[in-house]
C-alpha cells in the first residue's frame, strides 16, 4: 500500500520524516503547500493513501483519483475541504485526528480574548502609523465566558479562563458537565456573556449557527472569538452588529474565504482582530498531529 502526503509545509514534512518507523508503509512527501486541487490526481498518482493538510478535494476530482481508498484529513474540519459522504460513495474513507491541539487552540482563544478586550491590535496599527492611540480596555476578571460547544479545546479554555478570574458558562449540544463550568441554555448563554466563543464542529447543522437573530440577541458590546470556523457564523450580520458596536469586537482566527482577501470588509474594521488560521500551529501540536496521522496510515495498511 502507497500513500502521499499532498500538501506538506516544510515543518510538518521534516516531522513526518522523522516520525516515520521501520515497517511504516511508503508514504511519499510532496513538499508543496500551495497545491491546487486539480493537481491532486497527477500528485497521487494511484496511491491509495492520502495525507492532506489543507488542500480541497472537490468530489469530481476524487473521482479522477484511481486507486485513492483512504484520506488522512490533518485535523478535525475536514468538511471544510471535501464532502466526506460523497467520498464515501467513491469508495474513498476519511479519516480525522482529534486532540492534538486542544491546548493550542485553547491559548490562541485566549489570546484573541485578551487582545480585543484591551485592543491591542488597533493600538499597535495606530503607533507604527505615528498616532499615540489610547482606548479604554474590558476588564474580563469577574466578566463572563460563555462556551458554545464545549469539548477538548473547550474545556482548556475553561480552565485558563477560570484560573484569570473569569466565570464560565457553556452550552452544547448534548448534556454535558465540567467542573467550574455552569452549563446553561444558549438563550441565556448568549443574554448573559461578556465574551462569547465558538468551540462546535461544521455540519450540516451548525452552518450558519450564529445566525443574525442570535447574534441581537447577544449582550449589547459582546467580544466574539472564532477559533472554530468561519462558517458558523453568518457573516454579513457579524459586520453588520461590529459596525453598529453590537459587538464591540472579534477575534477571529478563521474565515469563509481564506486565505482571507486584503479587500475583504473584516480588514477594514477597526474593531476586529485577524489572526490567519493559526491557533493550532505550535511545535507540540505538529508533533502530536504528524504521530497520529503515522498510526492512521499504520492502521489503514493494516487493513
Amino acid at each position: 500500500m502507497r500513500g502521499v502526503f499532498v500538501d506538506a509545509n516544510e515543518s510538518l514534512a521534516v516531522i513526518f520524516e522523522r516520525l516515520q518507523q521501520p515497517g511504516d508503509p511508503k508514504v511519499r512527501i510532496n513538499r508543496n503547500p500551495d497545491l491546487t486541487p486539480d493537481e491532486w490526481p497527477q500528485v497521487l498518482d494511484g496511491a491509495e493513501i492520502a495525507v492532506v493538510d489543507h488542500t480541497p478535494l472537490p468530489t469530481e476530482i476524487a473521482r479522477k483519483c484511481t486507486g485513492l481508498k483512504h484520506v488522512v484529513f490533518l485535523g478535525t474540519g475536514a468538511r471544510s475541504y471535501m464532502n466526506p459522504e460523497e467520498l464515501a460513495e467513491l469508495g474513498i474513507s476519511v479519516h480525522l485526528i482529534k486532540g492534538y491541539g486542544d491546548t493550542a487552540v485553547a491559548e490562541c482563544t485566549i489570546a484573541l480574548m485578551w487582545a480585543s478586550a484591551r485592543v491591542i491590535a488597533l493600538m499597535d496599527r495606530e503607533m507604527r502609523a505615528g498616532q499615540w492611540l489610547r482606548e479604554d480596555g474590558m476588564q474580563l476578571t469577574g466578566k463572563t465566558l460563555g462556551l458554545i460547544g464545549f469539548g477538548g479545546i473547550a474545556a482548556e479554555v475553561a480552565r485558563i479562563a477560570s484560573g484569570s478570574g473569569m466565570r464560565v458558562t457553556a452550552w452544547n449540544r448534548t448534556p454535558k458537565s465540567h467542573a467550574g463550568v455552569e452549563f446553561v441554555s444558549l438563550e441565556r448563554l448568549l443574554a448573559d456573556s461578556h465574551v462569547v466563543s465558538l468551540h462546535l464542529l461544521l455540519n450540516d447543522e451548525t452552518r450558519g449557527f450564529l445566525s443574525r437573530e442570535r447574534i441581537a440577541a447577544m449582550r449589547p458590546g459582546v467580544i466574539l472569538i472564532n477559533t472554530a470556523r468561519g462558517a458558523l457564523v453568518d457573516e454579513p450580520a457579524m459586520i453588520d452588529a461590529l459596525k453598529s458596536g453590537h459587538i464591540r469586537h472579534a477575534g477571529l482566527d478563521v474565515f469563509n474565504i481564506e486565505p482571507l482577501p486584503a479587500d475583504h470588509p473584516l480588514t477594514k474594521l477597526p474593531n476586529v482582530t485577524l489572526s490567519a488560521h493559526s491557533a493550532f500551529r505550535t511545535p507540540e501540536a505538529s508533533e502530536n498531529l504528524i504521530a497520529a496521522a503515522w498510526e492512521h496510515c499504520r492502521r489503514v495498511a493494516k487493513g
